[in-house]
């Protein structure tokens, strides 16, 4: 009796096994990348199928009388009427886009003008004071000493005295030569600006004077008007200055350390008003 053949044509059958495992893989990958690449208009013409195909309703959502998609609530309303809109300028040949309706219109506006143009030149005033102090060798030393910052008044540039490092001579209204230049850099930043100019002086309590006749409000008066005459030595014209003040001890900048250094100070303020009159004008 002859012998079956078991092996049929020769192949392992674990090696069948493997190749149906491999073919399930790649079609599993391939799966994959074709999710992963979606096209979002194919997808909802198939949603909308699938929705039609198996009879999915819309879900009705009301707001009060009048539907969220606009089909009203009520199958008859009582009382409904269009209003009539009431216009909120006249209508004239000149246009003016001040209206929170826009075409022609009368040249009367209920929209306030946005203040953008005086914190843009402050901002650009700052940064012409920052890039021209950056142009003096020791500013690194005294950057601690410089401070800028905006306020309701205005444009602040406060000069203050540190531990170790002051601006002005102790008890004397001349200013150290690195004082002299920092003031002589802001000169032609804040002569192209159309804003007054008020210079006060700070001085720290209990600061004393060499001659006892000569107190804290002379020497921050003092020290206010030597700032201004630096300015306008480099350039700042006269009319330009506000005003001259000597505040003493009275004004600290930290209230509750009054003998700190820092409480002596120039402050330079570009006042946040326009001038009464032009800063060149000549009548």
């Amino acid at each position: 009796m002859a012998k079956k053949n078991k092996g049929g044509s020769g192949v392992p059958e674990w090696l069948v096994t493997f190749a149906d495992l491999m073919s399930i893989l790649v079609c599993f990958f391939v799966l994959i990348i074709s999710f992963s690449i979606q096209d979002k208009q194919k997808l909802q013409v198939v949603a909308g199928s699938m929705r039609d195909a198996f009879g999915v309703t819309a879900k009705s959502r009301r707001n009060g009388i009048i539907e969220i998609e606009g089909i009203p609530q009520r199958d008859y309303l009582k009382r409904v009427a269009a209003l009539e809109s009431q216009t909120d300028t006249d209508f004239a040949n000149a246009p003016h886009n001040r209206k929170t309706k826009q075409g022609p219109e009368a040249n009367t506006h209920d929209i306030e003008r946005n203040q953008i143009e005086r914190p843009r030149q402050f901002a650009l005033a700052a940064a012409s004071l920052r890039q021209a102090w950056e142009e003096l060798p020791d500013i690194t030393e005294i950057s601690d000493n410089i401070i800028v910052e905006e306020t309701e008044d205005g444009l602040n540039i406060m000069l203050v005295d540190q531990d170790g490092r002051a601006m002005f001579n102790e008890g004397s209204k001349f200013p150290y030569e690195t004082t002299r230049r920092l003031l002589a850099k802001m000169a032609p930043v804040i002569q192209e600006m159309p804003n007054r100019i008020r210079i006060t002086g700070h001085t720290t309590a209990g600061q004393r004077t060499f001659d006892p006749n000569y107190s804290t409000w002379e020497l921050s008066a003092d020290r206010a008007n030597s700032a201004r005459q630096i300015l306008a030595e480099y350039g700042v014209p006269s009319d330009q200055f506000e005003a001259v003040v000597g505040k003493s001890d009275t004004e600290p900048l930290f209230p509750n350390d009054p003998f700190l250094a820092s409480n002596r100070r120039i402050s330079i303020l570009l006042m946040a008003e326009a001038p009464p009159v032009p800063v060149d004008h000549k009548p």
